[in-house]
């Protein structure tokens, strides 16, 4: 049985949707109207997909220290997943209709609570659309599963890293931080949705949707590839920090290198937003 564990298209999903061994879930989500999503969800979506909600499922309820999406108790998320069917031999198929950048942030949780056999939609909906693949507007009859959770997963090969880590490893030349968000928002030209402008000292920059074409799904291996390389230099992946705003679109530069095999690099869950909340953490602007 073939695993999906990056990218996913179209027809091989369609091959799928009625398979029981696998949950896909839709991801949609708009920063500037969080009822989009399920709104959109609600009109149409791929056969048997059920709905996360960025704020309400994929996030924990923000406080003074945090960003503004930070990671989920692991044992509420893990009871999310168990009800939405998921179990450790589910393949699961996350997508959403911004190219990656909010399912993105489900794939790397799934592999932060230690369940690798979880794929990204290229395309997402629209490619889907596109193909003239069926939609439905019927929610699916679930029957809930019981998810593992590794008590030890939440740190599993230290897939992300804390404030703290990041305000140490910047200045290692060992290590590079790289920020998904756009360059306007990283040289703090413009900040529309956070307190601070700027960026991280020591920081560059890698927009998360120049990995992708303008039909939203993922530029070719070989393009990904010289992109990651002319960047990082000598880095090696696994020292590879990624940051971006509230750490949702961060996740798509994380999976970019994972589908060309540049494998272990690590997150920064609270990004900009939670590193702004302390004033003493230094910013950086140009």
């Amino acid at each position: 049985m073939t695993t999906f564990t990056t990218l996913i298209n179209t027809d091989e999903l369609a091959e799928h949707i009625n398979d029981p061994d696998w949950v896909i879930i839709d991801c949609r989500f708009n920063l500037a109207d969080t009822e989009a999503g399920r709104q959109a969800y609600a009109q149409a979506h791929i056969p048997n997909a059920r709905y996360a909600h960025l704020d309400e499922d994929l996030s924990s309820p923000i406080t003074p220290k945090t960003g503004r999406h930070p990671l989920p108790d692991p044992e509420v998320i893990a009871k999310k997943l168990g009800d939405w069917g998921v179990d450790e031999k589910k393949q699961v198929v996350v997508y959403d209709d911004a190219g990656g950048a909010i399912a993105g942030r489900l794939w790397w949780m799934l592999r932060w609570l230690g369940h690798d056999r979880v794929a990204l939609l290229n395309g997402g909906i629209k490619a889907w659309k596109a193909a003239e693949l069926p939609l439905t507007n019927e929610v699916p009859e679930i029957i809930p599963a019981v998810f593992p959770l590794q008590k030890e997963a939440q740190e599993r090969d230290g897939q992300y890293v804390t404030a703290k880590e990041v305000n140490q490893l910047r200045q290692d030349k060992n290590y590079r931080v790289v920020d998904a968000r756009a360059p306007q928002r990283f040289s703090g030209e413009v900040e529309p949705l956070d307190k601070v402008a700027g960026h991280i000292p020591g920081s560059i920059n890698m927009p998360w949707d120049n990995n992708v074409q303008a039909d939203g799904t993922f530029k070719s291996k070989e393009t990904l590839q010289e992109m990651f390389e002319q960047k990082l230099g000598d880095v090696a992946p696994e020292q590879v920090i990624h940051s971006c705003g509230s750490g949702v679109t961060a996740c798509h530069n994380l999976i970019a290198m994972e589908y060309v095999g540049l494998k272990g690099s690590k997150l920064y869950a609270g990004s900009w937003s939670e590193w702004i909340a302390d004033p003493d953490r230094p910013v950086e602007k140009g």
